[in-house]
């Protein structure tokens, strides 16, 4: 049996040999039936895939940096909220030095022979960073960076702080865009781009309206009504702002003294209001202070809730103020309008718990956000010399939260939160978003309106604060001025907005009515005459400030402009026109408008000349031998290759010979050579036409 089972088992083995060696040949004769099968299919495929592969590769690995480049910040996102005090200083810089880790990414791709060449990364630094703190950011030896910038002729050490030009000499050494940011712009970029930590921050509102018609009253009942909730007794200590507590939900209340301080906020680039509440007297109406504070709150858009106060007066009547408003486009709710308007009596407490409610309504639709974990930031609203407590200045946390003992910089001042105080006068541990607070520490007495930042510690701020006054002596004027008649065009030449403001005064309401009606007239297509204000009477102070903040120019009818306003004007850089005849008015502003137009380009011919022969010189190339029909021929002028009616392209003129010499221009008559920037194809007989394109203004 055994030597059964031995033969059984050769004889199995010699055929299974034998079908073997058939398998190969069907393989090749029957064409994939074998590799659909078995294994040899995964090892044919990467041979045939192999071309395809590196790309696939290389794809992967950009695809790889490119995610890594954007993965840092997500990561840093969650860092606040995991770390709250310690995350804030980290994540400002940390999202800016992604490019830095790009560049050597960007190695494997630029050895692709058809790739194209990628544009130098584009990073933003803080303000009062050193060249050392600079080095240690992109890894460099600061030894290294300084030999460089000393090479390039700059004498800079490790210590110093690097201005406008140590940022463009460095920005050539390690071939990186470089742009200077200031610290606040810095904090805020990082607290919006951390989405998922904002919160719902309480409004911001200011009360503004006409003089008797009830704001001081209104600001009484809302805070009389926050008192009782609180304790009884009056207000100790006026800051200038307080908050109200509203079924659990905080309002801020500033409580300016008029129009001018509202708009010298945001003449200095703080945009602190979120609503304006406009105060309306039933029984009198609408009237100049009510036109001005519409004024100021649209060019500052901020939306406005309109209070009809003085509901319980008999003669009052709401309908008539409603009429009136909608003149000065404020159109209510319920004639269809966008403006929400609440009827109140600010003496007998009456709606206003109403008026409260469409506040936070309001609040809610604006959607207001602010990040509480990143470094605190706020406006200065009011400061003062305290005789005992030395400078203080309150302060409106708009980001962050403020603790005792932060150092900040604020404007040219730094210090230290000694403490702070709420609008009751008690110490508090902490400011939030919306908080107004008082602070003291400040070294000097800070200026209404100026950014409140807080910092690492007072080290650096001072470091800041001598770069900014060292760079506020080399350029003094940093606000930007007004627009004057002569300087509009230049605007718009920039990319500006096309919108010519004016501030309209006038003798009567008669010539008002006449300017106002007149001037939006002279509008086009491209430019539009806003009309900011109009009104009776002499130029005002307030007129002057609104006309600073919102870049307008004041047109006067009539009226006379005091020789205190004048000094103010020319301070502000406002341009103030006085006209007494209407016809001059007109004329200027349409001049003002046509300089305001995009400019046309206008095309010029300058000459022709034909081609006669084509010669191919060494170290030259192309150049034509040619006769001027027409005109004249400059050197750097555009030109056209045209052959019959057909123009077949178009090019510059790069050089230009009569006989040996290089001249500048070949006038009719005379033969020339010319040297084309594109010479191909030309031939005997085609035309060249020299031409020129100039912007100028429409007529």
């Amino acid at each position: 049996m055994d030597k059964t089972k031995t033969k059984t088992t050769v004889k199995g083995k010699a055929e299974k040999e034998a079908e073997a060696q058939k398998k190969p040949a069907a393989t090749t004769g029957e064409g994939k039936a074998a590799p659909a099968e078995k294994t040899p299919a995964t090892k044919k495929a990467p041979l045939e895939s192999k071309a395809p592969a590196a790309p696939a590769a290389r794809t992967a690995q950009e695809a790889k940096t490119s995610t890594a480049g954007k993965a840092q910040p997500a990561t840093t996102g969650p860092q606040p909220a995991a770390a709250r005090p310690q995350a804030q200083p980290g994540p400002a810089t940390e999202p800016k030095a992604q490019p830095v880790s790009k560049t050597p990414a960007a190695k494997p791709a630029a050895s692709k022979a058809p790739a194209a060449p990628r544009p130098r990364p584009k990073i933003q630094i803080q303000e009062g960073m050193t060249v050392k703190d600079l080095a240690e950011r992109f890894k460099i030896k600061p030894k290294d960076l300084i030999d460089h910038l000393q090479a390039a002729g700059y004498d800079a050490a490790a210590s110093d702080l690097i201005d406008e030009s140590l940022l463009q000499a460095i920005s050539r050494i390690i071939k990186v865009d470089l742009e200077m940011v200031s610290l606040e712009q810095d904090i805020r970029k990082l607290a919006f781009s951390l989405k998922d930590d904002l919160v719902t921050r309480p409004p911001v509102v200011t009360i503004m309206g006409h003089v008797d018609h009830g704001k001081t009253t209104l600001l009484d009942a809302i805070r009389s009504s926050n008192i009782a909730e609180r304790e009884a007794g009056g207000i100790t200590q006026h800051i200038g702002a307080y908050r109200v507590n509203y079924k659990n939900r905080y309002i801020t209340f500033i409580d300016t003294p008029g129009h001018e301080a509202f708009t010298q906020l945001r003449a200095r680039g703080a945009q602190l209001t979120d609503i304006v509440i406009l105060v309306v007297a039933a029984d009198d109406g609408v009237m100049p202070q009510t036109k001005e504070a519409i004024s100021h709150a649209q060019a500052a858009n901020v939306p406005i809730i309109v209070a009809i106060n003085k509901i319980d007066k008999p003669e009052a009547n709401p309908e008539r103020v409603k009429q009136q408003l909608a003149k000065e486009g404020l159109i209510v709710e319920e004639w269809g309008g966008k403006t929400i308007c609440v009827e109140i009596s600010a003496k007998e407490k009456k709606n206003i718990d109403e008026l409260l409610e469409m506040v936070l309504l309001l609040g809610d639709i604006l959607e207001l956000k602010s990040h509480p974990y990143v470094p605190a930031q706020g406006v200065i609203l009011e400061s003062r010399l305290d005789p005992q407590k030395g400078p203080v200045g309150t302060v409106i946390v708009q980001l962050g939260t403020l603790t005792p003992g932060q150092a900040f910089i604020c404007g040219l001042t730094y210090g230290k939160a000694r403490a702070l105080f709420d609008e009751w006068g008690k110490p508090v541990k902490s400011a939030g978003p919306s908080t107004p607070v008082e602070v003291l520490g400040f070294d000097q007495v800070p200026e209404a309106g100026n950014f409140f930042q807080v910092v690492p510690d007072l080290e650096i701020a001072r470091r800041i604060c001598e770069f900014r006054i060292a760079r506020t002596k080399k350029t003094p004027q940093a606000k930007e001025v007004p627009l004057t008649l002569e300087d509009l065009f230049k605007k718009i030449e920039k990319g500006q907005t096309k919108e010519l403001p004016v501030i309209i005064k006038a003798d009567v309401h008669g010539s008002v009515e006449v300017l106002r009606g007149l001037l939006p007239t002279l509008s086009t297509d491209q430019v539009k005459v806003n009309i900011l204000q109009a009104s009776t009477g002499n130029v005002t102070e307030a007129d002057v400030i609104l006309a600073s903040a919102s870049g307008a120019i004041i047109i006067g009818y009539n009226v006379k402009v005091p020789s205190k306003i004048q000094e103010l004007a020319q301070n502000e850089k406002v341009e103030i026109r006085l006209y007494r005849i209407i016809y001059q008015l007109t004329d200027d502003l349409k001049k003002a408008v046509a300089g305001m137009l995009e400019p046309v380009v206008r095309e010029t011919v300058l000459g022709r000349a034909q081609v006669k022969k084509i010669f191919q010189i060494a170290r030259v190339g192309t150049v034509l031998g040619c006769q001027v029909t027409d005109g004249k021929i400059v050197r750097n002028a555009e030109a056209r290759v045209i052959r019959g009616n057909e123009v077949l392209y178009q090019t510059r003129i790069s050089s230009l010979k009569h006989l040996k010499d290089s001249v500048t221009e070949v006038i009719k008559g005379y033969e020339c050579g010319i040297g084309l920037e594109k010479a191909d194809p030309v031939q005997p007989g085609d035309v060249i036409e020299a031409f020129v394109r100039e912007k100028v203004r429409p007529e």
